[in-house]
């Protein structure tokens, strides 16, 4: 390199980086090279891309497919390589780099044997269980989201959410997601909502990275919190292949930030389905109960039992017509005993046809009021459930929040205003109230 008492030379940029390239092939060369691999990635050119780091430096990696094809295992973030190789520089970003050639496998990096060592040490306490699982809310009212607020995972998961329920209450605990005090700070956050209850369920997430910047989320502190909240969490963190103490001890994984949001809530169709369904087949029981009991009634009016007493009557009047017949015959031929045997037999006659008429009077009106009781509590109790289902209905909409005060205000092309700044002086508002609505023009 030439002194600053040398003629000046100005350098172009690709110049010095090709001199330095040069420099580094000459003096140092191929080299053996120790320590973590992370942020590997495995290009679809066959390629693939890894970083060496220990504790106070990194270094890139490459190897070349034609090199890689001798490679006798997978290189996985979290291990601890061996590489051999020159070292040069990428000139379009004039980074230095090593063109591995070579790799061993020198054990198991520091953060993946403490991600171990924790994930045995939380498994033998019990934490990952099934049994110590919670289930998820069917309807949750409330979502609690603890993740970076200015992350793309934060508005994947508003986007999904929007699209699956509009309107869903959703709070956010901005905390940061990767460097020092992350973890204790999204411990923090769970704790405040599982004290609180203000929330039905919590999703801990963020978007992928390496094995470094998804360590907050493989700390004991945040596991603990995890374990000891009282409400459900789902965790969602990183891609689909990542996986962190944070998955193994919420109560739900999901593949990515996204897939927790498709979790966490069902779509508001399928929920207004089901209601709809069940209204349909409440409504077709009532029928159906309803002409059951209209046919028993019906039939019943038909039966021995209602035409039974007159049949009865009638009989037993024809019976003590011939009876008195044959009793006048005999008495205008009788002696006076006889007479007065005859007048006995009359009288029991008498009290024997009088007392059955009254014992079947009885089991009709019995018969009678037992159908009518049975009909009013059939009708009573799927009444019942016509306004516990109603209940349910009212519930559910998303307009009933007004009845309690609060007001949604739409613009003139019907949207819905959400802040002040999307008003401007002149705009034509329209604010529907719990009864009612206001037309105003902004000043």
């Amino acid at each position: 390199m030439p002194s600053k008492d040398s003629p000046r030379r100005v350098y172009q940029v690709s110049e010095l980086t090709r001199w330095i390239k040069a420099v580094l092939s000459e003096k140092v060369g191929a080299v053996w090279i120790e320590g973590e691999c992370s942020n590997t990635k495995d290009h679809s050119s066959g390629h693939l891309y890894f970083t060496l780091k220990d504790a106070t430096g990194q270094i890139r990696a490459v190897m070349f497919r034609d090199d890689r094809v001798n490679l006798a295992f997978p290189v996985k973030d979290g291990m601890k390589l061996r590489v051999y190789g020159p070292v040069t520089i990428y000139a379009p970003s004039s980074n230095y780099q090593v063109i591995v050639q070579r790799i061993e496998d020198a054990g198991t990096g520091s953060l993946q044997e403490a991600f171990e060592k924790l994930k045995a040490k939380l498994k033998a306490e019990g934490l990952f269980e099934a049994s110590a699982k919670k289930p998820l809310p069917l309807l949750p009212r409330r979502i609690g989201i603890v993740t970076s607020p200015t992350g793309a995972a934060i508005h994947d998961m508003l986007q999904v959410l929007k699209r699956r329920y509009p309107n869903l209450h959703v709070l956010i605990a901005p905390v940061p997601v990767q460097g020092e005090g992350a973890a204790t700070r999204i411990a923090n956050a769970v704790d405040h909502f599982s004290q609180t209850r203000s929330v039905d369920v919590i999703i801990v997430g963020r978007g992928g990275g390496s094995l470094e910047d998804l360590q907050a989320f493989n700390e004991e502190v945040l596991a603990r919190a995890l374990a000891a909240c009282e409400l459900p969490v789902i965790s969602g963190v990183g891609h689909e292949v990542d996986f962190t103490i944070c998955d193994f001890v919420a109560d739900l994984r999901a593949a990515t930030p996204s897939a927790a949001a498709e979790l966490v809530i069902r779509p508001k169709a399928e929920f207004e389905d089901r209601i709809d369904g069940q209204r349909r087949r409440l409504v077709r029981a009532l029928d159906t109960r309803r002409l059951e009991l209209k046919n028993r009634f019906v039939s019943a009016s038909r039966s021995y039992v209602f035409r039974e007493p007159h049949n009865l009557l009638l009989r037993y009047r024809q019976q003590v017509d011939g009876l008195r017949g044959q009793l006048r015959q005999a008495l205008r031929g009788s002696s006076g005993a006889e007479r007065e045997h005859l007048k006995r037999l009359h009288l029991r006659l008498g009290h024997e046809a009088t007392g059955r008429l009254r014992e079947v009077q009885h089991r009709l009106d019995d018969a009678q009021s037992g159908l009518l009781r049975e009909a009013e509590r059939c009708v009573k109790e799927r009444r019942q459930r016509v306004e516990q289902f109603e209940k349910q209905l009212r519930a559910l909409n998303p307009y009933q929040v007004l009845e309690r005060g609060f007001s949604i205000t739409h613009a003139a092309d019907g949207s819905v205003v959400k802040q002040a700044a999307d008003v401007s002086k002149g705009d034509r508002l329209r604010t529907r109230l719990g009864r009612g609505e206001i037309d105003s023009i902004a000043e």
